[in-house]
C-alpha cells in the first residue's frame, strides 16, 4: 500500500496550535495522528482523554498542502503518521513519510507493556 488510504485526512491540534504527535515507548521520534474520519478522531479523543482544540482537514491528494505539511512536522522529530489510532488496542495504519510526500503504508499495533 502506497499513501494515505483515505482522500481526506483529519488531524487534531493542540491548545497551543500544534498538530498532535504521539511517540511510541522507546522511541526517539514520533507519529503524527490523522484520521480517516471526523467520527474516528472524536472516538480517539474520548477513548484518550485528550484535550484537542481543534481539527483540521488536509487532502491528501494535493501535493502542495502534503509537502508543506510534513515539512513543518519533521522540524518536530515526527517521522510517519499513526492513521486511525485506536487508543483501546493500538492498532492503527503507519503510513510513512518519503521525502515531502506520504510512501509506504502498513497496518501496525502497539502492544501496551
Amino acid at each position: 500500500m502506497s499513501g494515505a488510504p483515505h482522500k481526506e485526512l483529519h488531524l487534531l491540534l493542540d491548545q497551543a496550535g500544534a498538530i498532535v504527535a504521539f511517540q511510541e515507548q522507546g522511541a526517539s521520534w514520533m507519529g503524527m495522528l490523522a484520521f480517516s474520519s471526523e467520527d474516528k478522531a472524536r472516538e480517539f479523543m474520548r477513548a484518550s482523554g485528550l484535550k484537542a482544540s481543534e481539527m483540521i482537514t488536509i487532502d491528501s491528494t494535493d501535493d502542495q498542502s502534503v509537502a508543506q505539511l510534513l515539512r513543518h512536522v519533521k522540524r518536530r522529530a515526527i517521522r510517519n503518521m499513526l492513521l486511525d489510532l485506536d487508543y483501546q488496542t493500538g492498532r492503527h495504519i503507519q503510513v510513512e513519510f518519503e521525502g515531502e510526500r506520504l510512501g509506504q503504508a502498513h497496518e501496525r499495533q502497539f502492544h501496551h507493556h
